[in-house]
C-alpha cells in the first residue's frame, strides 16, 4: 500500500515543495474526473510511527484505499521536505498531493475523504448535522483526551502520571456516551463502517492500550465502558488499521527512550 522513499527521492521532492509552499494556500485546485483520475494522482505522507496524528492519516490513506509513499522523519533532525512543507509547525503529520502541502491530520483525514469521495467508504457523514456531531467528537479528542492524556506520557512523577490516567478514563466515559449515541446500535462511531471520529480517536489506541503498562491503569476497562472496549477491538482489527498501529511494547520502549532524553524518571 505505500513504500518508503529514498533519500534522493526525499531531496528531489523537497525542491519540488519548496516551490509549491511559498504561499500554501495560492495554488488553483486541479479538477478531477473521477476514480481513473485519483489513481493516477501522488500522494506522499511525511510522519513519525509512534504518532497518533499520524497514525489517523495513514489510517484515513488506508481506508480509502489510496496508495501512497510514507516517508519516516525524525523529530530531533526534521529534514528539509518536511520544514519546506509545513513552515508554519514545523511538525507531521503532512500530506504531499502532487506535491501540494496539506498540515494538520484532522485536515488531512477530512481532506482525502473530500477528495477522494469515489474511492473507499466515505469517512464523514452525507447529512449535515450528523457531520457536525462527528466534527465536535473528533474536536473533542484533540481538545479533551490527548490534553488530559500527554501527562500520561510525559509526567514527572509516578503519581503524576497516575492521577492523569484517572483523569482519562473520565474522559473515555464521555466517549462511550458518544459510541452509544453516534453508532446507532452499529459497529461503529461511523455506523456500518469507520467514520471521522473512528479513525481520529483510534489513532490514540496504541498509546491508550500502553498507558496501562505505563502506569497501571486500564484506560479502555470494559468494566466501565463496555461499548467502547468493544468498539476498540473491532476498529484495530480493520485491514488497514492493524497493519499501523504500533505494538505496545516497541510503544514502551519508545516512551522510556524520550523521558530519558527529557531527563524524566
Amino acid at each position: 500500500m505505500n513504500r518508503i522513499l529514498t533519500f534522493a527521492e526525499r531531496k528531489e521532492y523537497s525542491s519540488k515543495v519548496q516551490r509549491n509552499t511559498r504561499i500554501l494556500c495560492h495554488s488553483p485546485a486541479k479538477p478531477m474526473a473521477g476514480r481513473d483520475a485519483d489513481k493516477d494522482q501522488e500522494l506522499k505522507l511525511l510522519g513519525v510511527w509512534s504518532s497518533p496524528f499520524v497514525i489517523r492519516a495513514r489510517v484515513a490513506l488506508n481506508l480509502k484505499g489510496l496508495s501512497y509513499s510514507y516517508v519516516e522523519d525524525d523529530l530531533d533532525s526534521k529534514s528539509e521536505l518536511l520544514l519546506a512543507s509545513n513552515p508554519v509547525h514545523r511538525k507531521v503529520p503532512v500530506l504531499l498531493h502532487d506535491g501540494r502541502p496539506v498540515c494538520e491530520s484532522r485536515v488531512i483525514v477530512e481532506y482525502v475523504d473530500e477528495a477522494f469521495p469515489t474511492s473507499g467508504p466515505r469517512l464523514l457523514p452525507a447529512d449535515p448535522y450528523r457531520r457536525a456531531v462527528a466534527r465536535f467528537w473528533a474536536s473533542y479528542v484533540d481538545d479533551k483526551l490527548f490534553t488530559t492524556w500527554i501527562p500520561v506520557y510525559i509526567g514527572r512523577t509516578s503519581e503524576d502520571r497516575l492521577e492523569a490516567a484517572r483523569q482519562v478514563v473520565a474522559v473515555l466515559e464521555k466517549f462511550e456516551q458518544a459510541f452509544e449515541e453516534c453508532s446507532g446500535g452499529k459497529a461503529f462511531f461511523g455506523g456500518d463502517a469507520a467514520g471521522l471520529v473512528d479513525v481520529v480517536l483510534g489513532g490514540f489506541l496504541g498509546w491508550l492500550r500502553a498507558s496501562q503498562r505505563m502506569c497501571g491503569v486500564r484506560v479502555i476497562d470494559p468494566a466501565k465502558t463496555p461499548l467502547l472496549a468493544a468498539w476498540a477491538d473491532r476498529f484495530a482489527a480493520l485491514d488497514g488499521v492493524r497493519e499501523v498501529i504500533p505494538d505496545v511494547q516497541r510503544l514502551l520502549e519508545y516512551n522510556k527512550m524520550r523521558r530519558a532524553r527529557h531527563g524524566l524518571p
